[in-house]
């Protein structure tokens, strides 16, 4: 994986966000930061808006926890779904990595909650 080219500006914060607030941040108002979420993490990739704005190659997972998809390396929108009890070993480590990259690039503005 490549270096981040950008860091983390504050600690990670674990502020709940819900499935719905995370929607609205899927990158289509430009007035409003663009959420990606990972494993429960919500990260803040507005940095990065060019790569997930509609139609970009990231926008499926913006406003919403692509867990799967990531771990699966699949930028199939059924793919970018929450439940990723379905991944190998192999993926898992996929999305560990993935988390790890998130995690020293963005903040995290919170953690999503289950309602």
């Amino acid at each position: 994986m490549m270096q981040p080219t950008t860091a983390p500006t504050h600690p990670p914060k674990d502020d709940p966000i819900s499935p719905e607030e995370l929607a609205k941040h899927d990158g289509t108002d430009e007035n409003v930061a663009v959420w990606v979420c990972i494993k429960g993490h919500v990260f803040d990739v507005s940095e990065k808006r060019e790569m997930y704005a509609p139609g970009k190659g990231y926008s499926i997972f913006a406003g919403k926890d692509a867990s799967r998809g990531l771990g699966m390396s699949s930028l199939k929108p059924e793919d970018a779904v929450s439940d990723y009890s379905t991944l190998d070993d192999k993926q898992m480590k996929v999305l560990d990595d993935w988390l790890a990259y998130y995690a020293k690039r963005y903040n995290q503005v919170g953690k999503l909650t289950s309602s």
